[in-house]
């Protein structure tokens, strides 16, 4: 990875894109440099995961004999051809500039283990069976964290690790931003030149911030600074874990209303997943909400379904599981479990909704933070689940035996 000095000239930059796609056209500019240079790097022996080949290797990785591995914004390569031929790890090695590929196809095209494909993060993630281990040198930075974040939770097996780098000072001294926004870098091309790449440099405490909301557990935060005088660009090495069970969480530490306290919880289930969403107050959430009044259960199903997501639903597609009890202070909490087994539309935001960033979760990547009350209608729905949240008395509506869902 180059130097990242400040940005007081802005160089090559595409008008009009956005940020991922003015990145990639620098990264394939970059890839095209050294093609008609004919660079050639060195094999590698180790990870080097800060400036001057600083940090830990990939120890820190664990046991990748047979383990899945995805390597991010591979470039060249060479990392994960270290990785697949000295670790015997199964890697994926995923970059969007096609001339980074072309250089790493050529030169790692026939080593066992190793897989170099040509995709955007966020759509090979998307498609892509659970990693036991994800790592990044330096390119997670070149991704928006709200594309990024969730697919990248998801894409992690429970109990899967998580490493990765992020510029934190560039070799200028300009520091990290609290601001989810990215900025200028300049990136130096060998021989002369340079190009203009958009990164997300943010604070250590934004970055964890973002990880803990989608589920995932920081485990330590190294230090890597540049060993020149020189050259006050530093590094952070994030070591990170997906949590082997879901956990839930209220919205508030405040009761409910008590005419508030009766809801339904929505399961539509399909070839990706169920459906969940973000609520405001940042807890992941099924579709659903409270009972009007005159309103019958499968009517609440029905409306708040197309409220919330805008997809319709008939009555005679309504299932309802049973009711799920609790108390949160002085209120006892009703929420009735539905599944809705036919839909029509796709899941969208809706104006002045509190529940928003709608998408599919497969049952084995579910991510943590799930709103207490529909962590307890997923495990009525499937006990299976490895979902922890607070005790709620489960009565089937098909069966008068009253169970506790765990």
């Amino acid at each position: 990875m180059p130097r990242l000095p400040s940005s007081d000239d802005p160089g090559s930059h595409i008008e009009g894109s956005s940020p991922e796609s003015a990145n990639t056209e620098a990264w394939t500019a970059y890839g095209q440099h050294h093609l008609q240079r004919g660079t050639s790097l060195p094999e590698v022996e180790r990870i080097d995961w800060g400036p001057g080949a600083t940090g830990p290797g990939d120890a820190i990785l664990g046991d990748l004999d047979g383990r899945r591995v995805l390597d991010l914004g591979c470039g060249l390569a060479r990392h994960a051809a270290h990785i697949a031929r000295d670790r015997g790890a199964i890697v994926d090695a995923v970059d969007s500039s096609p001339t980074q590929i072309e250089r790493a196809r050529a030169r790692y095209d026939r080593l066992p283990g190793l897989n170099v494909v040509l995709a955007d993060a966020v759509g090979h993630l998307h498609t892509a069976a659970p990693y036991d281990v994800i790592y990044s040198v330096h390119s997670i930075p070149y991704i928006d964290p709200h594309h990024l974040l969730p697919v990248l939770a998801a894409g992690l097996r429970p109990g899967g690790r998580l490493c990765f780098t992020v510029l934190h000072t560039n070799s200028q001294g300009e520091g990290p931003s609290t601001a989810l926004v990215p900025r200028p870098e300049t990136l130096r091309l060998v021989g002369g030149g340079e190009l203009t790449v958009q990164m997300w440099v943010l604070t250590p405490e934004l970055w964890e911030d973002l990880l803990v909301q989608h589920g995932l557990r920081v485990e330590s935060i190294t230090v890597l600074d540049a060993p020149e005088e020189d050259n006050r660009a530093s590094y952070r090495l994030f070591e990170v874990r997906r949590p082997v069970r879901v956990t839930s969480r209220p919205r508030t530490t405040r009761p409910p209303l008590a005419h508030a306290a009766l809801g339904v919880g929505i399961i539509l289930s399909g070839p990706d997943g169920v459906l969940l969403g973000r609520h405001r107050r940042d807890t992941v959430e099924l579709p659903g909400g409270s009972v009007e009044p005159g309103e019958s259960l499968v009517e609440t199903v029905v409306r708040e379904l197309a409220e919330e997501t805008g997809l319709t639903a008939l009555p005679a597609d309504v299932h309802l599981l049973g009711t799920l009890l609790d108390h949160v202070g002085n209120v006892v909490r009703i929420t009735v479990a539905a599944v809705v087994t036919t839909w029509q539309g796709t899941p969208a935001d809706q104006p002045g909704e509190s529940v928003t960033d709608w998408r599919w979760w497969p049952l084995d990547s579910l991510p943590s933070g799930l709103f207490e009350c529909n962590a307890q209608v997923l495990t009525a729905w499937r006990p299976d689940l490895p979902i922890d949240h607070p005790p709620a008395h489960f009565t089937p509506f098909a069966d008068t035996a009253t169970t506790t869902a765990e």
